[in-house]
Order: C-alpha cells, then sequence, then structure tokens
C-alpha cells in the first residue's frame, strides 16, 4: 500500500486525466484489469461542452497532438459516473474539474461531493480551450485564488495540474502551495501544430493542440525536478511515461507518484507492468520502500 495525500494507493501509477476517464465503467476497467493504483476523471465543468471540431486527435511519431476542447457532459450529468466508479473501482477516485474562475471552480467541486470523490485535480493547464486551462494557469493569483476557494469548499486533497507553457513553471507551483493545494501535477501538454504541406492546412480542427507522448518527457521530468526543488508539498509526475524506466527517473527527479496517459493507448495493463518493473529495479538495486527513489537524482548534485 502506498500513501499520497492521506490517499491509500496499491501503487503509485495513477491513470491520467483525459484518458479511458469519461465513463464510471472505464475507470473501473482501467483499475481492475489495468492495474492502475489509482484513476482521474476526464476533466468536468461548470456546463455541457462539445469540445472542438474534429479531427481533435493526430499520431505523430513520436507521441500525440490533440485538441478535444475538454468536451464533457457538466458535472451534473456526470455524477452516476463517478458513483459507479467510486463503487466498483476499488481505488481511489480523484476528479479532475475545470473553469474559467474560482466561482464556476467552487461549482464543480461543490456540485460532485455527493459522488464523494477521494481527491480533486485542478485543470488550470489544457493549453487548447479558450477561457479556461492555461488562460487561468499561467496566472499565478488566479491559481491560487482558484486553489483556495475549492479548498474551502472540500475536505479531500486537492492537487493542481499544472502547464509547462510558462516561463517559469514553479512560480505557478508557488501560488498553488500557498493556495492550500496538497500535490501538484506536472504536466499538462505541450503547445504544438501540424500542418498538411500537402493542402498547407492546419491537421488539427482547432489549428493548434497539445502535444503529449514520449517526446514531452525530458521537460516533463526537468518541471517535475525544479518544482521538487521549490516546493513543500508532493509532486506528481506525468508526461511522456511509457514504462518502469519512464516512471523511474521521474521518482528520481522528485515525482512522489507518476500519472499515465498516452501511453494507455497502446496497451491497458501499463500500470500492472511499470509496478512490477519498478519493484523488480528496487530488489536489484538493494532499497526497501520506492520512496527510497523520490529525489534521488538531487543527492547526486
Amino acid at each position: 500500500m502506498y500513501t499520497l495525500t492521506g490517499l491509500k494507493l496499491k501503487n503509485p501509477i495513477i491513470l491520467a486525466a483525459g484518458i479511458l476517464g469519461t465513463t464510471g465503467a472505464s475507470l473501473c476497467r482501467v483499475a481492475r484489469e489495468g492495474g492502475a493504483g489509482g484513476v482521474v476523471t476526464k476533466s468536468i465543468g461548470p456546463m455541457p461542452k462539445t469540445g472542438h471540431s474534429n479531427p481533435s486527435m493526430v499520431k505523430l511519431d513520436c507521441g500525440f497532438l490533440n485538441a478535444m476542447g475538454l468536451p464533457n457532459p457538466s458535472y451534473p450529468s456526470f455524477l452516476q459516473e463517478l458513483e459507479i466508479a467510486k463503487k466498483d473501482s476499488g481505488v481511489p477516485v480523484i476528479a479532475s474539474i475545470f473553469g474559467g474562475n474560482p466561482t464556476e471552480f467552487k461549482e464543480v467541486a461543490e456540485g460532485l461531493l455527493p459522488a464523494k470523490p477521494d481527491a480533486f485535480e485542478l485543470n488550470v493547464s489544457c493549453p487548447h480551450a479558450e477561457g479556461y486551462g492555461a488562460a487561468v494557469g499561467s496566472n499565478p493569483c488566479l491559481v491560487e485564488a482558484i486553489t483556495a476557494a475549492v479548498k474551502d469548499t472540500v475536505n479531500v486533497p486537492v492537487w493542481v495540474k499544472l502547464t509547462p507553457n510558462v516561463s517559469d513553471i514553479t512560480c505557478i507551483g508557488n501560488a498553488a502551495e500557498s493556495g492550500g493545494a496538497d500535490a501538484v501535477v506536472a504536466i499538462n501538454t505541450l503547445k504544438g501544430m501540424v500542418i498538411d504541406i500537402e493542402s498547407g492546412y492546419p491537421v488539427l480542427g482547432n489549428r493548434s493542440g497539445g502535444l503529449s507522448g514520449k517526446a514531452v518527457k525530458p521537460v516533463a521530468v526537468k518541471c517535475v525536478y525544479d518544482l521538487y526543488t521549490a516546493l513543500e508539498i508532493p509532486v506528481i509526475g506525468v508526461g511522456g511515461v511509457s514504462s518502469w524506466q519512464d516512471a523511474v527517473e521521474m521518482m528520481m527527479a522528485g515525482a512522489a507518484a507518476v500519472q499515465v496517459g498516452s501511453a494507455v493507448y497502446d496497451r491497458l495493463d501499463i500500470f500492472s507492468e511499470i509496478s512490477t518493473g519498478i519493484e523488480a529495479f528496487l530488489q536489484r538495486k538493494g532499497y526497501s520502500d520506492v520512496k527510497e527513489l523520490i529525489g534521488l537524482a538531487h543527492e547526486m548534485v
């Protein structure tokens, strides 16, 4: 059993937001068949959103580029799915939420409380939803106010997911910590774009989107490394993790736990595979606990 911000996880490998998190059944499947230690829902907002027009996702040699636009049914319509996940997944269920200001974040958090999520993850980092995500998450004062508003509303842990599309991610991390965040999650996707050279048109319906997958891992590792130095609260690493080696690297940079997103497209049991690989690594290196890996790279400087 692994403890993170008071949550008891069977392992520190968690499903990232936006991947197989739109229904309670899919969240249960990731937990039970995939072996995830915890699951994060698709980001849920104050009102229904259809998202951007297709094509909204394209596979690249180095990962994925997506511009979904935060499609969601709104929090009243998601309550039942969250209740199913809570009842049948057997692991902590973290509700990812978004809004355009502190009042909207508070409204969504309050509206989902009847389903009793184990924690909330505040999405202040989506790079392709106008008025939401990174549009608010690049403002330290707003991040602090949003975090404080949700913390005042709920009595469960609050995680804040940070955008890498800023000049200094530690500034935003410090703002989240000042607002009362129990942990930060780093990172969300990087801004990116693909153009079809035959037509000259951008491939995505929204023109630009967010890059995920293997290409972003070095960026994520650096952000985690910097945040670990700057903050007192735990850092949860996410971005390009597709193997146990990637997860170990993220932990050595300072991640207290690791989320997996794009790699789920290749295989659902990636969580069990990573967890088993980490256990074998610990035995081979003579470590008694996975927590001995956290921040290890900082001791080597």
